[in-house]
């Protein structure tokens, strides 16, 4: 029988019609409870058969508890879930995954190796991802906004949004400084956005407690598409197991999490159906063409060096490199670079090789002022400067290295031979407080992972970067997903967008936000949609103390003013 007749049996079997027709189930008449428990102990063997139960990797699982956080001076009773649940790779479905089950029996894996002698497939890829999700007590879920978070990376745990920004216990950390070894203090966390939404801190495939299984489990989990797509299938899970469908939903992203911000919003709104109030994002990169890591390895497009301009004059502002002329209002240098950056110095890097000496010499003495790195360097750099070269050379004289992801950290010079930085002072001086206090608090308050490790990234060996956004053919060789946020705020005019992020991110540059955002490609007038929030910060903004707060009463502001319903029509006479 073949595997179409096979499924044409089974679905006949299944109808009523069939009961009846060709005999797939019971006889109509009663014969007594005796002779019916016997017949439905046949009739669950006959539909084992019929329809076996699923193949998998995983289960869904589920750990509640319950706590308290005061916000605002004001206490916030919340329960807290913590789980897992399930998600397939697109173009997956039930029916098929009992097709490729063993009838004879066998369990997974096992077989003869001849597919028409009982040989059992490989079961398909799984993700299980885990979440922790807080309700507050008391207030009415139907309608409560609720907020899905998760880090970037790709392929990171969302432990730094849950212990740093808007989780309801928070890891004490200095602002700019290696954090001692342990033991580390966690407190309350006034910052919490319980007192305005429920929260949802996702892991990705692969990484915190979430996990990947089965045939080509990487290729299925691990590229831009792929992700978003797991993430759409979490969040349409989620809201009906919560029950949530009626809420005011908002995305909220931090760096790699903003590019999939962009594709998930598109994906749940064209294909799924399911409107957004908001998308918050932080630290954002759509545009990877504008990436300040290598833009050399993209020879013929400025554009990453003048974005990142800005960052590098706020980050030598805070190191006194910029002499005693140096302005002493952050915001009102930084104004002045943004000019200059899309002006002259954008005019003198579209001239290449045909910039007039003169001009080059203003140029190199101008970037000097803006940078505090020395003219013969910037004339050697011709113009162009790297991130992992500001990084390396800004303090260079007195071997230290200046931070990436915050640039007000700085660490020992690695190696001193070195073109650009090898390591990152922030990572290292914060990454062991955040994972050791989370793993801590997710046993003890949330009664999950005794049994498991948590990691704080997927072990990703390639990350599928091929995208073609709505109505874009291909893109060659640079992940841009500005086409997809642009495609979900024209779809539903609706959609708000916050921008969030720090002077001092040289990850994802604030500049490049904002010129990314200035040049989505939709109507000039939903440019009104979008607002701007920046911070004396780096890339987790809620490192820094007064950053944390002002974070948290934007966000917060937010998604009060974009959750209240529209007031309903006039009703006609």
């Amino acid at each position: 029988m073949t595997r179409a007749t096979r499924s044409l049996a089974r679905s006949l079997c299944r109808s009523s019609l069939a009961l009846l027709v060709i005999g797939c189930g019971r006889p109509a008449l009663a014969e007594g409870p005796a002779k019916d428990a016997a017949r439905d102990k046949v009739d669950a063997k006959a539909d084992a058969r019929v329809n076996p139960p699923l193949p998998r990797h995983f289960t869904p699982e589920e750990k509640l508890s319950t706590g308290s956080v005061v916000v605002g001076g004001q206490r916030i009773d919340y329960r807290a879930a913590a789980g897992t649940l399930v998600v397939h790779p697109r173009g997956w479905d039930d029916v098929t995954a009992r097709l490729d089950t063993d009838e004879k029996g066998g369990k997974p894996g096992e077989g003869d190796g001849d597919e028409g002698k009982g040989a059992h497939k490989p079961i398909t890829a799984e993700a299980s991802m885990f979440y922790a999700a807080y309700f507050k007590q008391g207030a009415p879920s139907g309608t409560r906004p609720v907020t899905f978070l998760y880090n970037g990376g790709p392929g990171s745990a969302t432990v730094w949004l849950h212990m740093g920004a808007f989780g309801p216990r928070r890891v004490v950390v200095p602002g700019d400084q290696h954090v001692p070894a342990a033991p580390y203090v966690l407190t309350n966390n006034d910052a919490s956005l319980l007192d305005v939404s429920d929260l949802v801190f996702i892991d990705a495939p692969g990484a915190g407690f979430s996990r990947i299984a089965g045939q080509d489990k990487d290729k299925s989990f691990y590229g831009v598409d792929q992700d978003a797509h797991a993430f759409a299938d979490f969040i349409v899970a989620w809201l009906g197991k919560y029950g949530r469908w009626n809420s005011p939903k908002y995305l909220f992203g931090e760096s790699y999490g903003t590019t999939r911000s962009a594709v998930l919003v598109n994906e749940l709104e064209t294909h799924r159906m399911v409107d957004f109030n908001g998308v918050i994002l932080l630290s954002q990169i759509l545009n990877f063409h504008l990436n300040v890591d290598a833009p050399e390895a993209n020879p013929g497009v400025d554009v990453a060096y003048e974005v990142a301009l800005p960052t590098y004059a706020a980050t030598a502002w805070y190191h006194k490199k910029l002499g005693d002329g140096a302005p002493a209002d952050l915001r009102a240098l930084v104004a002045e670079v943004e000019h200059f950056a899309l002006t002259d110095y954008a005019l003198a890097l579209q001239q290449g090789a045909a910039l007039p000496e003169a001009d080059r010499v203003r140029i190199a003495d101008q970037l000097h002022k803006y940078t505090g790195l020395p003219v013969d360097y910037i004339r050697k750099a011709n113009l162009r400067i790297t991130g992992g070269e500001f990084e390396k050379t800004l303090q260079a004289g007195t071997d230290t290295t200046t931070g990436r992801i915050d640039t007000r950290f700085t660490g020992p010079v690695m190696d001193p031979l070195e073109k650009n930085a090898d390591y990152d002072p922030f990572t290292a001086g914060i990454g062991s407080a955040y994972v050791s206090a989370f793993n801590d608090y997710v046993r003890k308050d949330l009664k999950f992972g005794d049994d498991r490790t948590f990691m704080p990234f997927a072990r990703i060996e390639h990350w599928d970067m091929e995208h073609s956004g709505p109505g874009v053919d291909g893109f060659g060789s640079g992940l841009n997903v500005m086409t997809d946020l642009a495609t979900a705020m024209k779809y539903n005019p609706n959609l708000k967008v916050q921008m969030n992020a720090g002077y001092f991110d040289l990850a994802t540059p604030f500049f490049e936000g904002v010129f990314e955002m200035q040049h989505l490609p939709m109507p000039d007038k939903l440019q009104a949609n979008i607002e701007y929030k920046l911070y004396e910060s780096g890339h987790m903004v809620y490192v820094q103390e007064a950053s944390r707060k002002a974070l948290h009463d934007n966000v917060a502001d937010f998604i009060r003013r974009t959750s209240t319903p529209s007031p309903a029509p006039p009703a006609r006479r």
